[in-house]
């Protein structure tokens, strides 16, 4: 019954807030931005304490992370024990709603070397967070990616690659043990979206995919999210439900990267997932998601692409007009 309270009960939308741009309002300012916009729930990366500071006595629900390089530290029972003191009990006004221990972790990619310590500090974190007695309010688990998947199309046959099993597996097993979600990270726009860019921008008027029994999907998004559910049922976890702890379109950077369907993205997502039509395979809900990101990132390395999902300016201006979080 808690699973479904929690879906049933998602339908804010949250907004991710990444601090790495140039020129990006205070603090206490985004917070403001975020309650203007009546924006309810945030997810940062890190226990960053001024933005902590400027969270304490409002509404807003809070999905914190432990980053990748914190990881070997919390393997030990005491060293999470501290990381929940010093981060969370030391905020009774904030409105600490998860806790995402790591971030795309990833055997085949450059955060392999985390691996061996995800499972171990998302436990020391739980039994940290339930003896301080917080238990049935915050909820912990870990972020993952689509890229972890040996295949998702058609959903159905969703899959986790061979050699992420025995990291994944007994991730999955931990967090239907205890009723905890999987956090997933799904970008439509990493999936090549210039095949059918109606079908990933929730455009197609027809379905695109027909998968077994019927299931028709008529936007990429939830093919995407129905073989993360595809694959946590081949290993034991299809009660757990997922929380879409970023989903996001660039403006700018790439062919398909435009203001104007970025826009038609941010729209049509918060849309979907406010309603309470689910996905194919779980229908009948609304679907808990971040989108990411509140500003444009653009201190960030990597491919021109990843510095151009903000959906507001530096200077709080929404990039895309009024969008509807609430």
């Amino acid at each position: 019954m808690a699973s479904k309270l929690l879906l049933l009960d998602a339908q804010s939308v949250g907004v991710c807030y990444g601090r790495n741009g140039y020129g990006l309002p205070s603090e206490r300012d985004v917070v403001r931005l975020y309650q203007r916009n009546n924006i309810t729930r945030m997810r940062i990366y890190d226990p960053h304490q001024p933005t902590l500071e400027a969270l304490r006595g409002t509404n807003i629900e809070l999905m914190i992370g432990v980053p990748n390089d914190r990881l070997q530290s919390l393997i030990d029972q005491n060293a999470a024990n501290t990381w929940v003191r010093d981060n969370i009990q030391r905020y009774p006004n904030v409105r600490f709603r998860y806790i995402a221990v790591g971030n795309n972790v990833d055997p085949n990619n450059g955060n392999s070397r985390y691996v061996p310590f995800v499972l171990r500090a998302m436990q020391n974190v739980h039994n940290a967070v339930r003896a301080a007695g917080l238990g049935n309010q915050i909820k912990v688990s870990t972020a993952t990616y689509t890229s972890l998947l040996r295949s998702s199309f058609p959903p159905s046959i969703g899959a986790f690659r061979d050699n992420v099993r025995g990291f994944i597996e007994p991730i999955i097993r931990f967090l239907s043990q205890n009723n905890l979600p999987m956090f997933a990270n799904i970008y439509p726009y990493y999936a090549n979206p210039n095949s059918n860019l109606p079908f990933a921008l929730f455009n197609a008027t027809q379905p695109v995919v027909i998968d077994n029994g019927g299931r028709q999907y008529f936007n990429l998004f939830d093919a995407m999210l129905d073989a993360h559910y595809a694959a946590q049922a081949r290993l034991g976890g299809g009660n757990v439900e997922i929380v879409v702890s970023e989903s996001g379109w660039p403006s700018s950077g790439g062919p398909v990267a435009t203001i104007g369907n970025a826009g038609t993205y941010y729209r049509n997502l918060i849309a979907h997932v406010r309603g309470t039509r689910g996905t194919p395979l779980k229908p009948g809900r609304s679907i808990e998601t971040y989108l990411f990101e509140m500003f444009d990132e653009n201190r960030k390395p990597g491919i021109e692409v990843e510095r151009h999902f903000g959906i507001f300016t530096p200077n709080q201006q929404p990039k895309y007009g009024q969008l509807s979080f609430n």
